[in-house]
């Protein structure tokens, strides 16, 4: 492929809910710029863009993809992005490397979750937006019932460019309300222009009202005239179109059947004609070393500044990594430098990816989008610059995964096959996340839900070859005491020769929360020689680690060693640990454990209408509602403490009560006392497992 230079590019990002149609959209955009010869379905598996099993699988894009086209000597970057909210990650790593985006909403499904949430990020971003209505040749399609969605969810920015020519099975072509043509579709993606049609003129005065309100809104100078005369010239509507859009003050909206393809070819020339070029976004702000902020030009004669925006590990070619360069180049057998990572790469050969196909490219200038394989140290989010000159563009803000699982090879022996699995994965994928919890001993893993898990443990298998066990992570819970205990530890053994002697007194005592455990030694007139007190000591510890009756550590106590005896031959360091744990069991079992539970500090943000459902089942999950206030935008903030255990799987609950519109925080705060009742159904769980376990 050949070099193209900054004003000759657009990047462009697909957006939408998931089925809207994306995915044949990029397909189609290859077939009608003749990149491809036949067009694939995603019912076949066979698209460009959904290269991954797991994708041909679930009939789904489950990661983010690229691939380059070329129309009218225009090189279009198109970035295609799930519209699942489990991989939102992508998502927003994509939104950083693009200038526009092209929302895609089906016209038989209308605005959908998915939908509202792209929008609000590009609209984080300032990043201009146009509309696709696609799908209107699908059974129930209704341009006119999509659109009224759309300028409902979206407001009167919201502006119709074009209107279909029939609908349904009947949909054959497009009327630009703007030039006042017509074009209609045979058997080929190449549109015919004909004359207007007579009975559209009427249907498309409401809409072309629609349109020079859109762009009398966008502009001051404009909307005086508008009231005043009732009407703008047509060139003021196309300047004002054309700014509008620039400026992120209006969304186009235009119509199209990707399947067909019908439409495909003027979107492309819409986006070769209005999508920004790189340089027209203005500078990069970027971060140097000392913390000062500069600004970089889309220029290939300024320092390196590029962004990696996405990480594929493949087990046999190593990370592939995808950049977008805001200033600079990027050569062939050349170096870069990672500010990131404060590591130096060293790149071969660089591409264009398609897909699976590697399209060799002899440089990447500034505003171009390129790949590499075989980078040591980097991964998504890294920014690429000079040695002499580091510096860093923000990270995009990812949020946090919170569904977790507990995960274990199958096979033993695979311990180190999974942990380079894991790190691999989290590598590509800043949303998924891998703990080792030291107090449940167990590996956990994090996604952004189940479909993200189940992802990613397909990957697992795939391609590093190990299958892993999974289980919901087990809850941290602790074991305290309220009242004061006392207890007799004697381990006395008579074997042949040396036998064990070991006898220890104990008082123990609650402390405060959080205060954790402490050691008094009490021991007069050498009761105990000094040898054997720590030995006491360590017994008593590891018996709290393992719990005295739940199998969860025992917390803020405090021991106190009064009395015991030894024997000068018969006493050793292992008589007096067992005598120890065996004098803690007694006291805890005088004094009373309770079970505490770990509760978290939970943020909710919803739209208002949801605000009554997630109260009530927040106080059915033991919540204590902390607050209620505004988040902006028809949002409500709900700040609440819960349990831990009635939050575990909330990403799913969430998402089902909202229908996906809703976002969560969780943070630890403290450990309370968990109520009688529950405590000891947890606990003859965990008796019940042990017996199990022994048998």
């Amino acid at each position: 492929m050949k070099t193209y230079d900054a004003p000759n590019i657009r990047n462009v990002l697909l957006v939408g809910h998931g089925g809207a149609g994306k995915t044949t959209l990029l397909e189609a955009m290859l077939f009608t710029s003749g990149a491809i010869t036949r067009m694939g379905k995603v019912e076949d598996g066979n698209t460009v863009s959904d290269l991954e099993p797991e994708e041909v699988k679930k009939g789904i894009s489950v990661s983010l993809a690229v691939a380059p086209i070329e129309w009218k000597d225009v090189k279009v970057n198109v970035l295609d992005a799930p519209g699942y909210a489990d991989f939102v990650g992508d998502l927003r790593s994509a939104i950083r490397a693009v200038d526009a985006v092209l929302l895609v909403v089906s016209a038989v499904d209308g605005v959908e979750v998915q939908t509202e949430v792209a929008w609000e990020l590009a609209v984080e971003a300032g990043l201009p937006r146009a509309i696709l209505i696609n799908k209107l040749d699908r059974e129930r399609a209704s341009f006119e019932r999509t659109l009224e969605q759309l300028v409902r969810a979206f407001g009167t920015q919201v502006a119709p460019l074009e209107l279909p020519l029939g609908e349904e099975h009947d949909f054959e072509g497009i009327a630009d309300l703007l030039a006042r043509k017509a074009f209609r579709y045979g058997s080929g993606p190449a549109a015919e222009e004909v004359p207007w049609p007579e009975d559209i003129s009427g249907k498309a005065d409401p809409f072309r009202e629609k349109l020079m309100e859109a762009v009398a809104e966008s502009d001051d100078a404009l909307i005086e005239k508008y009231l005043e005369q009732g009407e703008l010239s047509e060139e003021e509507v196309v300047h004002g179109v054309r700014n509008g859009f620039a400026e992120a003050r209006i969304a186009p909206v235009l119509v199209a059947a990707a399947s067909g393809p019908i439409g495909v070819d003027r979107v492309l020339q819409f986006i070769v004609d209005e999508f920004p070029a790189p340089a027209d976004r203005g500078p990069v702000t970027v971060v140097s070393k000392s913390g000062e902020e500069k600004e970089r030009a889309c220029d290939p004669a300024q320092p390196l500044t590029a962004l990696v925006f996405k990480t594929i590990s493949d087990p046999y070619v190593g990370h592939i990594t995808m950049f977008r360069v805001f200033s600079g180049k990027v050569r062939p057998d050349s170096s870069v430098y990672n500010a990131t990572k404060g590591a130096e790469e060293r790149v071969g050969q660089l591409f264009a990816l398609r897909g699976k196909e590697h399209d060799t490219v002899s440089e990447v200038p500034a505003g171009d989008i390129g790949a590499v394989a075989k980078l040591s140290h980097t991964t998504t989010g890294d920014t690429f610059s000079t040695k002499d000159d580091p510096v860093k563009l923000p990270a995009a803000p990812m949020p946090e995964p919170l569904l977790a699982y507990a995960i274990a090879p199958k096979t033993k022996g695979d311990e180190d096959k999974l942990s380079t699995a894991l790190s691999r994965l989290r590598e590509e994928d800043p949303t998924f996340r891998v703990d080792r919890s030291e107090e449940t001993h167990e590996t956990v893993i994090y996604g952004m839900g189940e479909a993200h898990l189940d992802v990613m443990i397909e990957r697992m298998k795939r391609k590093f070859g190990v299958e892993v066990s999974t289980a919901p992570a087990k809850i941290a819970y602790h074991e305290t005491i309220k009242v004061p205990g006392k207890g007799l530890g004697r381990h006395v053994k008579q074997t042949g020769g040396h036998g064990q002697y070991a006898v220890c007194n104990i008082e123990i005592e609650p402390l405060p929360r959080g205060s954790g455990f402490e050691f008094v030694d009490k021991i007069f007139g050498g009761a105990i020689p000094s040898q054997f007190i720590g030995s006491v000591e360590k017994g008593i510890v590891k018996t709290m680690q393992e719990g005295a009756l739940s199998g969860n550590p025992m917390v803020d106590v405090r021991v106190t060693l009064v009395d015991g005896k030894f024997h000068t031959v018969d006493s050793s360091d292992m008589a007096f640990q067992i005598a120890g744990s065996l004098a803690l069991k007694e006291a805890a079992q005088q004094a009373g454990v309770v079970l505490l539970e770990p509760i978290v500090e939970l943020e909710v943000i919803v739209p208002e209408d949801y605000t009554g459902d997630i109260m009530g089942d927040l106080n059915s999950k033991r919540a204590k509602i902390q607050g209620v206030d505004s988040a902006g935008a028809g949002k409500q903030r709900i700040k609440a403490l819960v349990p831990q255990a009635e939050v575990a799987r909330y990403a799913i609950d969430l998402r089902s009560l909202t229908g996906g519109r809703g976002a969560f925080t969780m943070h630890f705060s403290h450990h309370e006392e968990v109520p009688s009742h529950l405590a000891e159904k947890i606990i003859a769980e965990v008796q019940k497992a042990r017996e199990e376990s022994r048998k």
